[in-house]
């Protein structure tokens, strides 16, 4: 696969699928001892924009196949500002898989420079993934991974780069081990994410586990030039969100009343206050079983730019529906073929 030798970006990758799943953990935590219209009045902090569902690439089909699972889409985006709209790229694409029978939860990596189809500017047309953001928000992300991974999303939640530092040291900070490997990169992602987000830290100095701080964080899940490179790096920011999971289910009253004002006001999502309630009797008993990235097989290629070509989109799907979703006598779709088909003939990856 090789490291990916795309042009360098200002806004470098973000993370954090814990949005929905950390506001739920926090919710289900002060519930016992707060009243709900006090919860209520939390929820109101998120920012919360509709998608018109008919037009994210669901098929009846799939809907009934995947009737038992609550996939979410998690993006992280290259603003650091309060916004969350067209024009940002999702520098972190995370489907949040919610089997809704088992009790657990499967994080699904779906990496930024994956070459599939996505829509710009009303056409159909072969890019990244993480490009389809830029041109028609969630809205597009939700459309271009239904329509290429053949799911059923139809809820996402979004943060920026900046919020993922605030609620880590909102937390207190979150373990995570360090390789040797790795020290020589983070420190250089720590400066300068420091940099960008004004927000000082400290070098790291040894190997091994140890508490990071939010910048810390974000810097450890942005290193790329490991072993692995930009794979490695999606495991990284799965490595963060457990890590802050786990935190999570430690923390005082007050320190989740500190979280949920710094985290919330930074969130934009289409699920109401409302459902997040709705979901707190049950959301207890799940937790995360497994952690993938996607495509499990791709290869680089440099056309007008670096893309990951899945190798190939239709194998990769149909082993996505038979590891992700039990689904042993899975058929790809006729539009995931010629899909696959038009990359194959686009690249030569075949």
């Amino acid at each position: 696969m090789g490291k990916h030798n795309e042009e360098k970006k200002k806004s470098k990758g973000l993370k954090i699928f814990l949005r929905v799943l950390l506001i739920l953990l926090i919710i289900i935590v002060i519930i016992a001892g707060i009243a709900v219209g006090y919860v209520t009045n939390k929820l109101g902090k998120i920012t919360v924009e509709e998608i018109d569902e008919t037009a994210i690439g669901i098929d009846e089909e799939t809907q009934e196949r995947l009737s038992g699972y609550r996939n979410i889409a998690l993006l992280g985006i290259d603003s650091r500002e309060d916004d969350y709209g067209v024009g940002n790229r999702s520098d972190c694409i995370i489907i949040a898989s919610l089997d809704e029978k088992t009790k657990q939860i499967k994080l699904i990596s779906v990496y930024r420079d994956t070459y599939m189809q996505i829509e710009e500017k009303g056409k159909q047309v072969l890019d990244k993934v993480t490009h389809a953001y830029a041109y028609g928000g969630a809205q597009n992300t939700l459309k271009a991974l239904n329509t290429n991974l053949d799911l059923n999303i139809t809820e996402y939640v979004t943060v920026n780069f900046d919020a993922v530092i605030s609620a880590v040291d909102a937390m207190g900070g979150v373990t995570i081990n360090i390789d040797s490997s790795e020290i020589e990169y983070i420190n250089d992602y720590i400066k300068s994410t420091s940099q960008s987000s004004g927000i000082s830290s400290n070098a790291i100095t040894k190997a091994g586990s140890q508490t990071l701080d939010g910048v810390q964080a974000v810097a450890y899940s942005r290193i790329r030039y490991t072993s692995g490179g930009d794979y490695k790096r999606t495991e990284r920011m799965r490595t963060v969100i457990e890590a802050m999971l786990n935190k999570a289910k430690t923390l005082s009253i007050s320190q989740l009343n500190k979280l949920i004002d710094t985290v919330l006001p930074r969130v934009s999502t289409n699920i109401s206050g409302a459902e997040i309630l709705g979901l707190v009797p049950s959301i207890t008993s799940y937790s995360i079983s497994d952690s993938i990235g996607w495509p499990y097989k791709t290869e680089g290629i440099t056309l007008d730019r670096w893309y990951g070509v899945p190798v190939t989109l239709e194998s990769n799907v149909l082993q996505l529906h038979q590891e992700v979703f039990g689904q042993t006598d899975y058929v790809v779709n006729d539009t995931i073929k010629n899909i696959s088909q038009q990359i194959i003939n686009k690249t030569g990856k075949k």
